[in-house]
């Protein structure tokens, strides 16, 4: 036994470091049964443990609700009134994140939020049910009342739902896969096999050659078995994860799986400690929040793919005259062959054949593969002028999104030749396709198109991917419609 790994005597005033205690990599009790079969094949038991600790939250809040209703005097509402606010509950308090998991999770801190969502639900139903029947009013007195009962209720519930799961989580612990180099990864690692309140257990480090107990993963294989072998159930980053594939592999496999991803702040662990106090979760004074898996979430995938779909179709629909004109313009303008076929590169680099009106004849193949911008080629018509600058010449590409070969909304496009040439000058290039290509994109709303810096377009398509959600593509697109006047097609 060396100085370093001796216990310090208990008469010693000067700390000492704690190792990490030594954690083999096994499967864990009660699951070994279940590493057999690999986890993505059981999508429903995935589902049910993403769930589970919401079901418990929502079952506190309707508790608190039906508690307010009991304790308070009788309301003159009808019965469909209350079953409106038990189902307004669950809204504001999943709009508002009140059930996301958490790793610290604190019923006081939860008071404020609980207690604003209170009032703005009874004082949305009183007044609504008052403009409907006068004989429904309540008073002023009898609202602040219900707000109050069901903000206590409510707080005691939650207390009681977080402490039951504490106590489980530290006597079945889940495995936990550490990711990151370094003093804040081993720190993380200490804190959780020390602390079971967390209710996790690590089984292995990724990413680091630091001297550890722990089992060193590194390659995305030894990450798969281990994950597979151990029912991985979360995993918890030290370190942002970057653009580069093997980032993205990793991300996309721990999501594949079901695990929940955490990213720990290193900054400062003493300096945190306020940010908790405040509400913000953290592990063992770190400061932590949840790492989105972007579009490796199944779900996220079935979203987007319906949106396109409704969103793609009913625009050809609506679309059909202008398309009509613009074929006829093309045919009329420059002879046969109204519509431009390229190939592609989609999503995990698989080849695609877009649709275009044809702006411009190439003058051969190695040109149509190789040539990078046409926008000021003297050999176009002005038709042809007109439609790139006004993109209408992308129309046909709807097409493309209701077959599936793109989206609406993601990193644009390119073909093969171009493709190998900027994964390897940009690093993050090649991580653009690990999502489907869209007709619009972040980057494009920012300006970044035509001669433009290839880098700096990868940086925000990556960036998009990473933080992928409905209300971003809405918002892109309404900034493409918006940018579809000022004539800047490429």
């Amino acid at each position: 036994m060396t100085t370093e790994s001796a216990p310090a005597p208990h008469h010693t005033r000067h700390p000492v470091a704690v190792p990490a205690p030594a954690t083999p990599l096994r499967a864990p009790r009660r699951a070994a049964h279940r590493h057999r079969t690999a986890p993505h094949t059981r999508p429903g038991l995935r589902a049910a443990r993403r769930l589970g600790p919401a079901v418990g939250l929502c079952a506190a809040d309707v508790f608190a609700l039906a508690g307010t209703v009991a304790l308070i005097p009788p309301l003159p509402w009808p019965v469909a009134a209350l079953v409106w606010a038990a189902a307004l509950q669950p809204v504001l308090h999943v709009c508002r994140g009140l059930n996301r998991p958490s790793l610290s999770p604190s019923a006081l801190a939860d008071v404020p939020v609980l207690a604003v969502l209170a009032l703005v639900q009874w004082l949305v139903l009183s007044e609504a049910l008052a403009a409907y029947d006068p004989q429904h009013a309540v008073a002023w007195r009898t609202v602040l009342l219900a707000v109050l009962i069901q903000t206590l209720l409510c707080c005691g519930a939650r207390a009681l739902v977080y402490a039951v799961r504490r106590r489980r989580g530290a006597r079945r612990p889940q495995s936990v896969l550490v990711v990151g180099t370094g003093a804040v990864a081993h720190q993380v690692t200490v804190a959780l096999l020390e602390r079971p309140r967390y209710g996790m257990r690590p089984v292995g480090r990724i990413g680091t050659t630091d001297a550890d107990t722990l089992p060193q993963l590194t390659t995305v294989e030894d990450v798969s078995r281990a994950v597979v072998q151990n029912d991985v159930r979360h995993a918890v980053f030290t370190r942002q994860p970057g653009a580069d594939h093997e980032s993205s592999a990793l991300i996309a496999l721990f999501a594949a799986h079901g695990c929940r991803l955490w990213l720990v702040d290193g900054g400062a662990a003493v300096g945190n400690l306020w940010r908790c106090v405040a509400g913000r979760d953290h592990l063992w004074g770190f400061s932590v929040q949840p790492l989105r898996a972007g579009l490796h979430r199944p779900v996220a995938r079935a979203v987007k793919r319906a949106i396109d779909i409704v969103l793609a179709g009913a625009a050809l629909v609506v679309a059909a005259p202008v398309l009509a004109v613009c074929a006829l313009a093309v045919r009329l303008s420059d002879g046969p062959g109204v519509i431009f076929r390229q190939e592609r590169i989609g999503l995990d680099g698989h080849p695609f054949t877009l649709l275009k009106f044809r702006t411009l004849a190439p003058a051969d193949d190695h040109e149509s593969a190789t040539l990078w911008n046409i926008a000021y080629d003297r050999r176009m018509s002005a038709t042809g002028s007109v439609l790139r600058r006004t993109s209408l010449d992308e129309l046909p590409q709807l097409w493309n999104v209701v077959r599936g070969d793109m989206s609406l909304v993601g990193p644009r496009p390119e073909r093969p030749y171009y493709v190998g040439k900027f994964s390897h000058a940009h690093p993050g290039y090649q991580a653009r396709h690990r999502m489907p290509v869209g007709l619009t994109g972040l980057a494009q709303v920012h300006g970044l198109r035509g001669d433009t810096s290839i880098e700096e377009r990868a940086r925000f398509d990556n960036h998009y991917i990473d933080t992928w959600s409905p209300w971003q593509d809405v918002c892109i697109m309404a900034r493409t419609a918006a940018t579809l006047f000022r004539l800047g097609g490429s």
